[in-house]
């Protein structure tokens, strides 16, 4: 029997930066982080799943590329917020890349308001408010 959604893993260049962006920014909360001889891993509460992050030493050079539309893959990492257009005001004023500025979304059965940003390694992050009754 399912019980839930647990978590997406994910690797990033240097894990302060990451906190900083996740729960310094985004309002998620560090539930765990470890060191090893391998690196670093954090587990990022995002209040109905996870972000396993692991920060490897020595660390990754390159930053995220997106997953071309004829390629399989992961394409974005989504979360909801009450006001998306407040959120992206702070990302902005904090010096996030805005990829997408707040619009109203396509699917609107699932999706109220969406925009699009990206963490300090590329990987580009969703930000949606959720259709009324959701």
């Amino acid at each position: 029997m399912l019980l839930g959604f647990e978590h997406v893993g994910m690797t990033v260049r240097d894990m302060d930066r990451a906190i900083g962006f996740y729960c310094g920014l985004l309002g998620l909360r560090l539930a765990l982080r470890k060191s090893s001889a391998g690196g670093e891993m954090g587990f990022f509460d995002a209040g109905g799943g996870m972000l396993e992050v692991s920060a490897p030493v020595p660390p990754a050079t390159e930053r995220s590329r997106d997953v071309p539309r004829g390629e399989a893959g992961m394409r974005h990492l989504t979360f909801a917020f009450d006001d998306v257009d407040g959120m992206i005001e702070t990302l902005e004023a904090a010096g996030v890349e805005i990829v997408e500025r707040p619009r109203n979304a396509i699917h609107r059965e699932m999706i109220r308001r969406v925009a699009f940003v990206r963490d300090p390694d590329g990987i580009l992050v969703e930000l949606i408010e959720r259709a009324p009754g959701r």
